[in-house]
């Protein structure tokens, strides 16, 4: 069998043939098209592939022991039939997984918060927690990432292997960071989650208008004046075991500015860090423990010969670092969040993942 060689499945295109890699955002208006990572902290890498293929939604399992021929055969036969190709692995045991932080610790950070709050230094921030697991020896990120588009479909979903960069990706987001169109940009932040449609407290809502006000004012920093608007505003969006309140904000790019100035001026993404952003960033590196690395940044795909792209907010993500699985989540603290609240939030967002990533293999037709 051939080589483990670099490929990445998302937008609906399964990339390969790796042509290059920079930390230069504005690569991403020259030509070719790019596989973007860009983690809470540190540099971006942006992947530029030669060979970009439409799959669609069948993008089959890979095994790490095909080669990128072998790969495209595998995508065009489970398209054709609408099957995939599983290969059987062992999951991530649900009892093997740690947090970075635990209830008492992330009880002190709500608190924390909550007086920050009081005392008019910040609105809201984002507190989050990694949870972190060693994997078994045959643990597949393909098959992962199959069982996530089975049991946990969702709209900005990628699948990343560049074994060079010891860079592994399964993301199952439902949150769109930035979309680009020629010169018209899209953002759509998540805050608000809820286990049932009619289950969204006021403080859901205070937290999304605060967070649309921030992504405006971002966006107007390289938009054309005037031209940024709220084309939607506390949308409900469902996903599985879960419901989100989703605001879109839409603005004209100006013509001397591209993706590196649009990234520069959103980056990181304000659902996941707060109100006003400098202050709650402050707020997060004091709080939390560890670096969020992948988690809360952003990964998506760039055409930059069409001037259109996708990057997505990388959350329901995990990623695979030495044989140690990430997984990320977290939540929005305002003061009127109670502390075992936005804990059990903070379960509601990692639990059916982490059912996904128990499984024995990706065939499986639901979760217990």
């Amino acid at each position: 069998m051939a080589e483990l060689t670099a490929y990445a499945f998302l937008g609906g295109n399964l990339c390969t043939d790796l042509i290059d890699s920079t930390a230069d955002l504005s690569a991403l208006d020259s030509e070719g098209f790019w596989v973007v990572v860009i983690p809470f902290e540190g540099d971006a890498t942006c992947l530029r592939f030669g060979d970009v293929r439409a799959v669609g939604d069948k993008w089959g399992i890979i095994s790490a022991s095909e080669s990128s021929t072998e790969r495209a055969e595998a995508s065009g036969r489970s398209k054709a039939t609408g099957r995939s190709e599983v290969a059987c692995t062992r999951g991530v045991e649900l009892t093997s997984w740690s947090s970075s932080l635990d209830a008492s610790q992330f009880t002190d950070g709500v608190e924390r918060i909550r007086a920050e709050i009081a005392d008019g230094q910040v609105y809201q921030v984002n507190l989050t927690r990694t949870l972190t697991a060693t994997v078994p020896k045959d643990f597949n990120m393909s098959v992962l990432s199959e069982g996530l588009r089975r049991l946990n479909p969702a709209p900005y979903e990628a699948l990343i292997s560049i074994p060079e960069l010891d860079l592994a990706i399964a993301s199952a987001s439902p949150e769109l960071f930035l979309a680009r169109n020629g010169r018209l940009v899209r953002s759509s932040p998540i805050k608000g989650t809820a286990s049932t449609p009619e289950g969204f407290l006021d403080k859901d809502l205070a937290e999304n208008i605060m967070i649309v006000d921030l992504v405006r004012n971002d966006l107007g920093r390289v938009c054309e004046w005037g031209s940024v608007h709220v084309a939607d505003l506390l949308k409900v969006e469902s996903h599985p075991g879960l419901h989100h309140l989703v605001s879109t904000i839409e603005g004209t790019l100006l013509e001397e500015c591209g993706w590196s100035e649009l990234i520069d001026a959103t980056f990181p993404p304000g659902s996941v860090t707060g109100a006003p952003k400098i202050a709650a960033l402050e707020l997060i590196e004091d709080l939390e423990p560890t670096p969020r690395d992948i988690y809360c940044g952003s990964i998506g795909w760039v055409d930059a010969d069409r001037a259109v792209g996708e990057l997505n907010v990388a959350i329901r993500t995990f990623w695979l670092t030495e044989g140690i699985l990430h997984l990320g989540t977290g939540g929005g603290i305002t003061y009127d969040s109670s502390a075992d609240g936005e804990w059990a939030e903070t379960v509601l967002k990692a639990d059916r993942l982490l059912s996904v990533a128990a499984r024995s293999d990706a065939r499986g037709t639901g979760l217990r």
